[in-house]
């Protein structure tokens, strides 16, 4: 069972990614990395999305001369904004969730 600290900081990762995309998430993945195994893998699974679906945005905007790209960056967008609730909800009911679509850089 994950205390409710684990819980609370792995939630926190991806709450603070909706306003600060890298600075909240990775403040508290700094500090608590070391002291839960449960916010570690919460860290790496965010940085691990939003380098990768960075990349998908930056794909979708040279598509963007082709207007495929306006629809990509679209549904990039909408995906990005779920999956990151989705993770919120999982990681706050103490489970470990994986990003769909998703290179794993940071292991």
């Amino acid at each position: 069972m994950r205390s409710e600290d684990e819980r609370l900081f792995s939630m926190l990762i991806y709450i603070l990614s909706l306003p600060f995309p890298v600075l909240g998430p990775l403040v508290i993945w700094l500090l608590k990395r070391e002291e839960s195994e449960f916010v570690d893998y919460h860290g790496k699974e965010y940085f691990n999305f939003i380098v990768s679906y960075f990349i998908y945005g930056v794909i979708s905007s040279i598509l963007v001369i082709v207007l495929i790209g306006i629809l990509m960056l679209i549904a990039v967008g909408i995906m990005t904004v779920v999956f990151t609730i989705i993770a919120a909800v999982k990681a706050y009911q103490g489970e470990r969730y994986r990003f769909p679509l998703v290179f794993h850089f940071i292991k």
